[in-house]
């Protein structure tokens, strides 16, 4: 799935390891939730068992002691290449979380981007229920904490 528009927020980093073990640890929406930011944990719905386009999960938030769920349906499920899904609340579009990888030298770089999908409306009503209306600039720094746990958790294993 391609997207119309730049990310809201993105960030990369190199990491010393294989695309393909980065990516058995982006397409983990267990992992995910260890080393991210807001996102603390997950349910996979409908018998889904891991990371296929079309399985979803339920994703649960916290800001502080706020906190909410989202469910998300999986898009892109290449292995070592890229893991994207997106995030809804109900009928409403909240975002897409995509991971690009490419080899790097030894390694390989990681770009995670994410896109806003609310409506107007939506983020003036959720930036007050979740206490902020910078949602990029909270995605921009959850995104730098991901990658930076991805970083020492495959580069950890690699050296391990």
């Amino acid at each position: 799935m391609s997207t119309a528009k730049e990310p809201d927020a993105s960030g990369s980093i190199h990491i010393d390891a294989s695309p393909e073990q980065v990516y058995a640890l982006v397409s983990d929406p267990g992992v995910l939730a260890e080393l991210a930011g807001e996102y603390e944990g997950f349910r996979w719905l409908d018998g889904a068992t891991g990371a296929r386009p079309g399985a979803r999960f339920r994703g649960r938030n916290r800001n502080g002691f706020r906190r909410w769920s989202t469910t998300a349906t999986v898009t892109d499920a290449a292995e070592g290449e890229k893991f994207a899904f997106d995030v809804g609340a109900g009928p409403l579009k909240v975002a897409r979380w995509q991971y690009d990888l490419e080899p790097d030298g030894d390694g390989c770089r990681v770009v995670e981007s994410t896109w806003d999908r609310r409506p107007g409306w939506a983020r003036v009503v959720t930036g007050v229920a979740l206490g902020t209306m910078d949602r990029a600039g909270i995605n921009k720094r959850n995104i730098d904490k991901t990658l930076a746990g991805v970083k020492r958790r495959a580069e950890s294993v690699t050296a391990g």
